[in-house]
């Protein structure tokens, strides 16, 4: 199997033998626009089958592993949202890691990116432990929640256009869900920057009339009702961006200090 079965006691996996699949982008849309809880989202985002690319992918590296988890066994499904079921924190990322939320089945879990992502919410007093490494180590947000533009990890990172669009209806209605108790939004890059822009519109943010540029600690002030909610650019944590100095934890501590600040 290349993959981890649902509802087969994988810590913390929100989908059951019965959860309905999606197989084509309209089916996504159906089941995205009937989930009527997070909890019922969440179980239908992890068993999504489609994108035949990114269904392949992932579970050819959910059998092929890394050689330094060879001995494990990979999730090799869709990521699904994860975190405060009433956040008033969204972070947004564009896609879960081949080895990383792919082997673990968390977002942002078990790779680079994560260790520097985690290390910054927990400092920030956003996350109860400075690790996530896989499902059912404990962690948990604080107040905040994550989610990614793309559910499965796409080859090379780089998810195609029509693998874009058809996931996109897994988003809108997540960050709609969540959108009574969200005051900040937190986009993880350039591309989570974008596809955040039209998904709060569907959920029924009011936006500027264009949409600003992506930039580090880049500020936007929205609202949902009678509501304020601050979008913050943050760059992605990324092992090239960290490695080159891009990035730096203070970089990351200011972004999530300021969110930490716009939450109360």
């Amino acid at each position: 199997m290349s993959f981890v079965p649902p509802g087969t006691g994988w810590p913390e996996d929100p989908a059951t033998a019965g959860t309905p699949v999606a197989h084509d982008p309209a089916d996504v849309r159906r089941l995205a626009a009937t989930s009527h809880t997070l909890a019922e989202l969440t179980a239908r985002q992890s068993v999504c089958r489609a994108c035949p690319r990114l269904v392949a992918w992932r579970e050819e590296v959910a059998q092929v592993r890394r050689r330094a988890f060879a001995d494990e066994t990979y999730w090799g499904r869709p990521v699904p949202g994860w975190g405060d079921e009433r956040p008033r924190l969204l972070v947004a990322g564009l896609a879960p890691a081949a080895h990383g939320g792919n082997r673990t089945g968390r977002i942002f879990t078990g790779d680079r990116s994560g260790d520097w992502l985690f290390a910054s919410l927990h400092r920030c007093g956003l996350a109860a432990q400075e690790t996530s490494t896989h499902a059912g180590d404990g962690q948990r947000l604080v107040g905040a929640r994550m989610v990614a533009s793309v559910r499965c990890a796409p080859p090379a990172n780089k998810p195609a256009p029509d693998e874009k669009a058809a996931c996109f209806p897994w988003l809108a209605r997540e960050v709609a869900l969540v959108a009574p108790s969200v005051r900040v939004v937190v986009a993880l890059g350039g591309y989570a920057w974008q596809a955040l822009w039209p998904a709060l519109r569907e959920a029924g943010y009011a936006l500027p009339r264009s949409r600003p540029p992506f930039g580090h600690g880049a500020e936007v002030v929205l609202s949902y009702g009678e509501t304020p909610v601050t979008l913050l650019g943050c760059y992605h944590p990324s092992q090239q961006n960290t490695f080159t100095g891009r990035v730096t934890a203070a970089m990351l501590d200011d972004v999530f200090t300021r969110a930490a600040h716009l939450m109360v």
